[in-house]
């Protein structure tokens, strides 16, 4: 299918909701709308990070050129001020088309959003998951879910394909400068194969705990004795990374960096580009990771369901334990 190429639209709103691992693997379908809408300006409707551990989508997308501005809210709010603000920001902005590419939350909720969008004036709409056959995840032959990256660029396919599997979608276009800056991060490290860890999360389930991971990283530094290690992540898991570092430290004579807190998103992506391996868990540090094509090992809780949310590519693995509460969305 070739790409949908419309000169005439002047404005695209982009409805994508979340953080880190949310905007990353939204990458092949933000590059889709960019070269579907070429001469439009397109500017993303997103919401406030919900907290220190979720960078906003425009830590990531800077410098992509995919999206030229940003409009944000308090996702869920209630008050008829900030919604009445909100409308009257998109209603003067005036777009002419929008790209749903919200996580799927139920009809009702789909219906709500297209009701909102549709009193700002926008006329056209796409990808907005209406009924519940949009609503629900592809199976596979064998039996497995249809990645989120997937389900994106199912969703918006009436522009064209986003070809998720090319590398080249899931580029972030880093600059000399944040390259610079990752491989200046771990200088101390000699020139070592370097092993990249991200073991903070926002959400609690998905930790694996201290005495895991710090007993995980002395048994690596036994067998990659000539590597370094480097832990990344947010200030606030500066001293959770030390203690789990700690293990390394035992196992092994390998150099540590500890720089959370220390670089930006793109500047962390840099970073591991330059790793051999990405260690962590379910989290957003991981699909960043996995867009800079590094081999992930990643550690899943059954929070949520299988595939959805892995890293994607095919030089990864995943451990994934299925209980019967599995896909239970606890927090």
């Amino acid at each position: 299918m070739a790409d949908v190429v419309e000169t005439a639209v002047r404005r695209v709103l982009i409805y994508r909701l979340g953080s880190l691992g949310d905007t990353v693997v939204a990458l092949p379908s933000l590059r889709l709308v960019a070269r579907a809408f070429p001469e439009a300006e397109r500017r993303m409707l997103t919401n406030f990070p919900i907290n220190a551990k979720a960078p906003p989508a425009e830590a990531i997308l800077k410098d992509t050129g995919l999206v030229q501005g940003y409009f944000r809210y308090a996702v869920g709010t209630r008050s008829v001020v900030e919604l009445a603000r909100l409308w009257w920001t998109l209603v003067r902005w005036r777009p002419e088309v929008l790209v749903y590419l919200a996580p799927v939350r139920g009809v009702k909720a789909a219906r709500r959003d297209a009701k909102f969008f549709r009193l700002c004036g926008i006329r056209r709409m796409i990808g907005v998951p209406v009924t519940e056959a949009m609503q629900q995840a592809l199976v596979g032959a064998d039996g497995s879910l249809e990645p989120e990256a997937e389900r994106l660029a199912r969703s918006v396919r009436e522009l064209g394909e986003a070809h998720v599997e090319d590398p080249a979608n899931w580029s972030l276009g880093l600059t000399a400068e944040e390259m610079a800056a990752g491989a200046a991060s771990i200088a101390e490290l000699g020139g070592r194969s370097l092993l990249a860890v991200s073991i903070g999360t926002k959400v609690q389930a998905n930790d694996w705990g201290v005495e895991n991971w710090r007993a995980l990283l002395g048994r690596v530094a036994a067998l990659y004795p000539g590597y370094g290690l480097a832990m990344t992540g947010a200030a606030v898991d500066v001293p959770y990374s030390e203690a789990i570092a700690a293990g390394w430290r035992e196992g092994s004579a390998g150099p540590v960096v500890n720089l959370c807190g220390k670089l930006t998103p793109r500047e962390s992506a840099a970073v591991f580009g330059l790793a051999k391996v990405f260690l962590g868990h379910d989290s957003g540090p991981m699909h960043l990771a996995a867009a800079m094509q590094t081999p992930c090992v990643a550690i899943f809780s059954a929070r949520g369901k299988p595939r959805t949310w892995f890293p994607y590519g095919r030089q990864h693995r995943v451990v994934y334990h299925r209980v019967e509460c599995w896909g239970c969305g606890l927090e």
